[in-house]
């Protein structure tokens, strides 16, 4: 597997409109005005194809509406509405990306419909009082690491028309979370640091077991049935409901070791027609959130047919909203005893 350390991209770059913002947002907001990362997620072909595909197939819900774009960074979502039939679009996006993407609009013949504005949501001020339907692609690695889901719900708070006809692209998200036999690469990985050069470093061991990695994983490794753990509705949830402690119940496929928990999401378009989804798990295509893993401390023996139970809890840091403090507890619920196991793992996705 070939990981990263989910983070942003460097190359602070001073603007008078990020005066105020804390560091790690400087941070956030710029890692977004280079067009590396746009390239990856256009090229991310099951994110950009199905969002195209929940506009496209549905121009009757699109036709003559005021759509806003959130984070519309280089306003592809913006185009496909205006595509669709949209009687106008708004784009807002932080990052200085929207000086290009206003290029792009204009080298589509689009400047007539789409307005792009740059700043903050919650600061920018619209030229509609409300809109038909909000368009986002908010999340992040694990979901809602450096997600800008809160800012999708102030936007739903204060621009969605209120008469409850009111669209968002998408509206549904859910975490799923399985088990995984990694023996390999967790050695590579954590007991690197057990010696190195004949020196002990476990001290850097316990730091490496609390940052979750972003891989793809095999299918292979898959050693758990998935487990549904928090499933987000985009019309009624609140920003409270991003801090969650939840339990999962995962059932065991095969007699095999566990030394990993991953987690993935799924995203659903349900107010289309036909209703589009997408996940980012294992078992399907590849996307550019991958699969987020948390190593255990232990290696899980386990059999078919038992349970692995525990809680996910997940918290924006103090220090910086966009930073995640994650907890899992798990026990595995066997009749031996000497496999009996459980265990609490603390981590910070930053």
């Amino acid at each position: 597997m070939a990981s990263e350390k989910p983070t942003g991209h460097s190359n602070i770059k001073s603007d008078d409109r990020l005066a105020g913002m804390s560091h790690s947002e400087v941070h956030y907001f710029n890692s977004y005005n280079h067009h590396g990362i746009h390239e990856e997620m256009l090229k991310d072909e099951v994110r950009t194809r199905s969002y195209r595909d929940a506009i496209y197939n549905n121009k009757h819900i699109f036709k003559d509406k005021v759509v806003l774009d959130v984070g519309c960074g280089t306003s592809i979502l913006s185009m496909f509405a205006v595509k669709a039939g949209a009687k106008h679009v708004i784009g807002v996006d932080m990052s200085t990306i929207i000086l290009k993407a206003r290029e792009i609009v204009e080298q589509n013949g689009m400047s007539d419909k789409i307005t792009l504005l740059q700043g903050k949501m919650e600061e920018v001020e619209l030229p509609f009082p409300e809109v038909d339907i909000i368009i986002s692609e908010w999340m992040g690695y694990f979901l809602l690491y450096e997600s800008m889901l809160d800012t999708v719900l102030w936007a739903r708070d204060r621009y969605l028309r209120k008469d409850g006809q009111g669209l968002i692209f998408p509206d549904k998200a859910t975490i799923f979370m399985a088990g995984i036999e990694d023996g390999d690469y967790k050695d590579e990985k954590i007991g690197f640091w057990d010696s190195v050069y004949g020196f002990d470093y476990t001290p850097l061991k316990l730091t490496a077991l609390t940052e979750p990695l972003v891989d793809t994983v095999d299918l292979k490794a898959v050693v758990t049935d998935p487990c549904a753990v928090l499933t987000l509705d985009l019309y009624t949830c609140t920003a409270a409901d991003l801090a969650f402690a939840l339990p999962f119940n995962m059932s065991v496929r095969r007699t095999d070791y566990i030394h990993a928990l991953i987690a993935w999401f799924d995203i659903e378009f349900s107010a289309c027609h036909k209703p589009v989804r997408f996940s980012t798990g294992p078992h399907t295509k590849y996307t550019h959130w991958k699969q987020t893993v948390f190593y255990l401390s232990d290696v899980l023996t386990v059999e078919a047919g038992e349970k692995v139970t525990g809680q996910l809890a997940c918290k924006p840091s103090e220090g910086n909203r966009r930073d995640l403090d994650v907890v899992i507890d798990y026990k595995l619920e066997t009749e031996e005893v000497k496999r009996s196991a459980e265990g609490h793992c603390a981590y910070k996705m930053c």
